[in-house]
């Protein structure tokens, strides 16, 4: 009833929901009914892990729709084993380092998960058949990718400090992030380039597209805060939260709410600065349905980390955006140009609420104006540049006779009585006016006069 509610108190995310429901169809839509059973399975559990990403998985076009599927239920396998604390290192390891090669062997399962998403790994003989009629562009990249994901996985569970204390500084969690999103990153990046839809120059700058998986990732990991304190997990890195207070679980205390609050804001600080790096990204990618796969996820952490700025419901609860929300931005999210409008709508929501008390508020300014700076320098704002055209193409308009006369007039007035002032004061002081005819006569007349007579 609240999400009801909710969508009544806000008419215009009422109006999209409506709109999506009603109208939205999808640009290459999926048609169940040409794919076999198995196939259809995998969506399934595609749909049981993740509706968001389902909506936009299944709408992508058809080339790259089944590669990016498989692609995601493979990690979330891959995830599902390394989150599951049930299972001992001694098993886990091994099969962490070694998953990318479970991609090849037929009919292979893990039954011993007990994670929310344990379906995928139990049913997973049917992802590596859908894997094996992949294009092998594909299926080199994605087995890449698994690798390296594996790998890094493993490494963090066999380092105690981490499992004891969670992440130390700001460097480790970069690379955090980067091995449980930045790599997701490179994957799509290059699913993308191999199948036309994006810029190849991609590839060329991998800081691009690790920014997007750090963006994402740290927005998650700022929203999750208590719900990972509660399952012993500590991902905000020491580094930082140790200038607050002496421990992550004093944040959860009353006495410590602004302290965790201006936390929450360094966290915010450090991830906003990557926003320049995703909207470059974003311009470089040139297929529609492509571009709204790597948009939306992008429009949804801008809109989770303005509504997570100096909120101190984080510390001690769940919070996410409203459903109607993130029907807008679904519906909002599909050009460059209005994706970056959400981006600088929001960044300009955490500046306003921004405050000189925080000890971050200059870190956090900077990093708004960034964005701001970004954004304007592609596109300005309509009304600036509407308004700066119709100056420069404004005709002069032509002065009238009227106008013409009344300077003349005011200027020989001027010019008369400036002189009569100055002619006044030189014969009150005794100026000899006849002397200076005299002369004037004799030198200037008497000049023209010979130069007369030399012609």
């Amino acid at each position: 009833m609240s999400k009801y509610l909710q969508l009544i108190a806000h008419p215009q995310e009422l109006r999209a929901v409506i709109q999506w429901s009603v109208w939205h169809e999808p640009l290459y839509p999926r048609n169940p009914a040409k794919e076999t059973d198995n196939l259809k399975r995998c969506y399934e559990l595609l749909g049981y892990t993740s509706r968001s990403f389902a909506a936009v998985i299944e709408e992508l076009a058809p080339e790259l729709r089944e590669a990016v599927m498989l692609f995601y239920l493979i990690l979330r396998g891959l995830d599902t084993v390394e989150d599951d604390m049930t299972i001992p290192n001694r098993v886990k390891l091994p099969i962490l380092r070694t998953f990318y090669e479970n991609l090849t062997k037929e009919g292979w399962t893990f039954k011993d998960s007990q994670e929310k998403d344990k379906a995928v790994l139990e049913e997973f003989d049917k992802v590596i058949y859908e894997f094996s009629l992949l294009k092998p562009k594909y299926k080199e990249i994605i087995t890449s990718i698994t690798k390296t994901m594996g790998n890094g996985m493993a490494d963090y569970c066999e380092d105690e400090d981490f499992n004891k204390k969670g992440v130390n500084t700001v460097q480790d969690y970069d690379l955090y992030c980067h091995y449980v999103a930045g790599i997701v990153g490179e994957g799509l990046t290059r699913l993308s380039v191999s199948g036309g839809s994006a810029d190849p120059r991609l590839l060329e700058n991998p800081h691009l597209h690790n920014s997007m998986g750090l963006f994402l990732q740290k927005t998650n990991i700022i929203r999750d805060f208590h719900e990972d304190l509660l399952d012993n997990r500590k991902f905000w890195p020491k580094e930082i939260w140790a200038k607050y207070a002496d421990s992550m679980e004093d944040f959860v205390k009353p006495e410590y709410a602004e302290a965790g609050v201006h936390c929450l804001s360094e966290l915010v600080a450090n991830a906003l600065e990557h926003i320049p790096d995703c909207l470059y990204y974003l311009a470089a990618v040139k297929e529609q349905t492509m571009f709204n796969f790597c948009a939306i996820p992008q429009v949804m952490a801008i809109a989770t980390l303005e509504l997570v700025f100096q909120n101190k419901k984080v510390l001690t609860g769940h919070v996410k955006i409203r459903k109607g929300t993130s029907v807008l931005l679904i519906m909002r999210a599909t050009s460059v140009r209005e994706t970056y409008n959400i981006f600088q709508e929001y960044c300009r929501k955490i500046h306003a609420r921004n405050t000189p008390k925080d000890p971050n508020y200059m870190r956090i300014s900077i990093a708004c104006a960034k964005v701001d700076q970004f954004i304007e320098t592609i596109f300005p704002t309509q009304k600036e540049v509407k308004e700066e055209i119709a100056t420069e193409e404004k005709p002069e308009s032509p002065a009238s006779t009227k106008e013409i006369l009344t300077i003349v007039l005011l200027f020989g007035s001027t010019l008369a009585i400036t002189s009569a002032l100055m002619l006044g004061v030189a014969w009150y002081f005794g100026a000899r006016f006849d002397l200076a005819f005299a002369a004037i006569k004799e030198n200037f007349l008497g000049v023209a006069d010979s130069a007369r007579d030399e012609l």
